[in-house]
C-alpha cells in the first residue's frame, strides 16, 4: 500500500518539523480515499498534534465549534425572550439577531412538530 511507503519514508525524516508537518499532510490526503481507522494503524498519530498542519485544523475547527455555540445560545436567548412576551423589534436589539422574525416562526410552528 502506498500509504505505508509513505509512513516508512517519513520514519526517514530527520527533521522532526517537517517529519510532523509531513505526516499531517499525509493523512489528511489519505483521509479523501481511506478510512481513519487504517490511517490511524498506519501513520504515527501521536506526531501528527505537534504539526502546524494538524494546528491549524484544529484552531478552525475550535472557533466553528464556538461559533456555532454561541448562535445556539443567542437563538435560546432570543426563544425565552420571545416567551415571555418581549417584542421582536427588542429581542433583535438585544440579541443582535436580525433574523428574529424566522426563529419567533420556528417557534409558533413548535407545536405541528
Amino acid at each position: 500500500m502506498v500509504l505505508t511507503q509513505v509512513a516508512i519514508a517519513v520514519e526517514g525524516i530527520s527533521d522532526r518539523q517537517l517529519q510532523r508537518n509531513i505526516a499531517a499532510a499525509s493523512g489528511i490526503l489519505a483521509g479523501l480515499v481511506l478510512n481513519k481507522n487504517l490511517i490511524s494503524k498506519i501513520l504515527r498519530s501521536e506526531i501528527m498534534p505537534e504539526s502546524v498542519i494538524y494546528q491549524q485544523i484544529l484552531e478552525e475547527g475550535e472557533a466553528k465549534g464556538k461559533a456555532e455555540g454561541k448562535a445556539e445560545t443567542i437563538r435560546k436567548l432570543a426563544l425565552n425572550l420571545l416567551r415571555i412576551g418581549m417584542s421582536l423589534e427588542q429581542i433583535a436589539q438585544v440579541t443582535e439577531l436580525y433574523h428574529v422574525r424566522e426563529i419567533a416562526y420556528d417557534k409558533s410552528n413548535e407545536c405541528f412538530r
